[in-house]
């Protein structure tokens, strides 16, 4: 096992401006947001950037609302050679999570050399960045999320990118029960994509506790698995755990079927200055 970080750097359609005070100044396309961000524990790097983002998500209660006269309520980006419809929500997220960048890139790199029809599935695919990456590359996608407004603007964003003609499933079901659902049917995936919230709820109301339901989602995940895998990718962001604890559960993959694991920290770097931003963890297998 290999530990490593995986930094996304400045794009032209997106870039971590600043960061500090429990805060981050990001750019999305052409509009500036301010969004609170608990691993920015350092000082502000660029105070006079901050008076020109058009929306602030302050905290309110359990959710929080934006502040900005000049904040869109929605608008479109390029970022990673797709385009993303970003919305400004309730709960501080965009519709991007750009800290992934290299993970799609490298999911589609092996797409890509595969040689053959690669089938991907995309547990907890929210708006749908793995998804169109994949499709992008030539993967056949199931896309699988328990939200339906999740589900329907991934699908937006599959029309951005011209990708709706693509081979994608777009299945709104709680993960586990789907997986439960593919193991009864035989269905297999060469690889799996899986970002799993600490905590969250199914269309039927059905309840995911990271802590409790992780292990049985993994052993589903080994089950789907096909004959020629190409890989398995594990992200987490609000869980808590360090980046070996996904690494060895995917030994088991590795004890199967060779191959070589990657895990660590994802992180974005400031558009100017030295530092980056913790973002997550991940850990990753491949064939």
């Amino acid at each position: 096992m290999e530990r490593i970080t995986l930094t996304t750097q400045p794009q032209p359609g997106y870039e971590l401006v600043d960061s500090g005070l429990e805060e981050k100044l990001e750019r999305f396309g052409d509009v500036v947001l301010a969004r609170p961000d608990p691993q920015a524990l350092w000082l502000k790097g660029r105070e006079e950037e901050w008076n020109g983002a058009a929306g602030r998500f302050e905290r309110e209660g359990k959710d929080g609302k934006w502040t900005g006269k000049s904040l869109p309520k929605s608008w479109e980006m390029d970022f990673g050679g797709l385009k993303f419809l970003i919305k400004p929500t309730s709960f501080k997220h965009t519709g991007l999570f750009p800290e992934q960048l290299s993970n799609w890139q490298w999911g589609s790199d092996l797409v890509k050399n595969a040689g053959r029809e690669v089938k991907v599935l995309n547990i907890f695919g929210y708006t749908g960045g793995a998804t169109l990456a994949m499709a992008a590359a030539g993967a056949g996608v199931t896309h699988v999320d328990a939200s339906k407004t999740a589900v329907t603007w991934a699908r937006e964003n599959a029309k951005l990118s011209g990708l709706e003609d693509k081979p994608v499933r777009w299945i709104t079901e709680d993960a586990v029960t789907f997986l439960k659902r593919e193991v009864n049917r035989g269905n297999k995936y060469d690889a799996i994509i899986m970002d799993p919230p600490a905590f969250g709820h199914g269309p039927a109301g059905e309840v995911w506790k990271f802590e409790e339901h992780f292990l049985e989602l993994l052993a589903l995940v080994r089950q789907v698995l096909s004959e020629q895998p190409l890989f398995v990718l594990v992200n987490g962001y609000a869980a808590g755990y360090s980046p070996l604890a996904f690494a060895y559960n995917l030994q088991s993959f590795v004890d199967k079927k060779g191959g070589a694991i990657e895990y660590g920290d994802i992180s974005i770097a400031e558009s100017r200055g030295e530092r980056v931003l913790p973002a997550g963890i991940f850990a990753r297998w491949k064939a």
